[in-house]
């Protein structure tokens, strides 16, 4: 750089506006060399009250990650890999039962409706009101029965039926807190028309 070039200054929009307030009057060259030329321009409370924000946004943080480790130990009995493995193998043994069940569906009814023998064995005549209420608990058994097997088909659609009710209620959550602000917002527009 050339000293005996003569030094083109820059003006910024800040210096034209506040060069104008001191040519009309409005305010003097003493009031404008009086204002403070650090970088801080707003108040050490404000920026305190800026930190203490911030701590405590991140105290928060800490204070839900450890609520989430509480509730991971707190479940881990519950969704360890030994624990399920072994509540696997049981319900894979039951439903091997049940699917044996069903396979044998058809024989077990036309045994239960067949005599033996094929015929009609004598029944004495004070055994019959016995023999009716047997019927009738074995229709109630194979009726619960089939009410257990459609529950049992049902258990893999449960994950998809649970997921949809946990969406659900974080919409539901979500429309909570709109409604929640919603609210705050009428309070306060009905308490500066108040005053």
């Amino acid at each position: 750089m050339n000293p005996w070039d003569p030094i083109t200054y820059t003006v910024t929009p800040a210096a034209k506006i506040l060069a104008r307030c001191v040519t009309s009057g409005t305010m003097t060259q003493e009031e404008l060399n009086a204002i403070p030329r650090d970088s801080e321009v707003f108040s050490s409370y404000l920026l305190e009250a800026e930190q203490l924000s911030r701590i405590r946004h991140d105290l928060d943080q800490t204070n839900l990650d450890l609520e989430l480790l509480k509730l991971e130990r707190n479940g881990a009995d519950v969704t360890h890999g030994h624990y399920l493995s072994q509540r696997f193998a049981s319900l894979q043994q039951f439903t091997s039962h049940l699917q044996e069940v069903l396979r044998e569906q058809t024989v077990l009814r036309e045994r239960l409706t067949k005599p033996l023998c094929q015929q009609n064995l004598p029944i004495q005549a004070d055994l019959h009101r016995y023999v009716v209420e047997l019927m009738g608990m074995v229709v109630e058994f194979i009726q619960n029965l089939e009410m257990k097997i459609e529950m049992v088909r049902a258990i893999p659609n449960s994950d998809s039926y649970l997921s949809n009710l946990n969406n659900g209620r974080t919409q539901l959550l979500a429309q909570v807190t709109e409604v929640e602000n919603l609210y705050k917002q009428v309070l306060c527009t009905l308490f500066y028309r108040a005053s």
